[in-house]
């Protein structure tokens, strides 16, 4: 993390393989930015599995309501549910979905992202001003690319911990 501008800004997620650095972007999204870095700093993303693991497509995790891997793990119900937090409205900007942007995952409503989020694995420029792009990987996006895919993944990959880099 020596390359790091800002430790307020950075979110560290542990995987399996090694460790995901993004940059958080709270000039363009601040409300996702630190709906993030409260529920990082609660825990709540630690132990939250990868509910939706699409090849060439995204990688959707942050389920904190039922993504957890406890014993009564209920994989079918991933991916329904949020934090106790209100949703956060839409914050659409200029910026692409290129490969490795963080985009605030949602229902039909522009404003009912909460705690979930997707990784893009590619390109997806068709997601552009429909969904809020509000950090991106700036290491460790090969870890990424190794997440056991499916929807939902048979055994899925978790994250293991999220930390604000300033925490650390």
């Amino acid at each position: 993390m020596a390359d790091t501008k800002d430790l307020e800004n950075t979110i560290v997620i542990a995987l399996k393989d090694g460790d995901v650095t993004i940059e958080l972007l709270p000039d363009v999204a601040p409300k996702h930015c630190e709906r993030m870095k409260e529920l990082a700093r609660a825990g709540s993303y630690d132990n939250v599995c990868f509910h939706r693991v699409i090849d060439g497509f995204m990688a959707q995790t942050g389920d904190v309501a039922n993504g957890n891997m406890e014993e009564n793990f209920n994989l079918r119900s991933a991916g329904t549910g949020g934090s106790e937090h209100p949703n956060v409205p839409a914050e659409f900007s200029k910026l692409p979905h290129d490969r490795g942007t963080i985009g605030a995952a949602r229902s039909q409503s522009p404003d009912s992202a909460n705690s979930q989020f997707f990784i893009n694995f590619s390109d997806n420029h068709f997601l552009n001003g429909q969904y809020t792009v509000y950090g991106r990987v700036t290491s460790g996006m090969e870890f990424v690319d190794k997440l056991a895919k499916g929807e939902p993944p048979a055994e899925p990959d978790r994250m293991v911990s999220m930390k604000v880099a300033a925490d650390l």
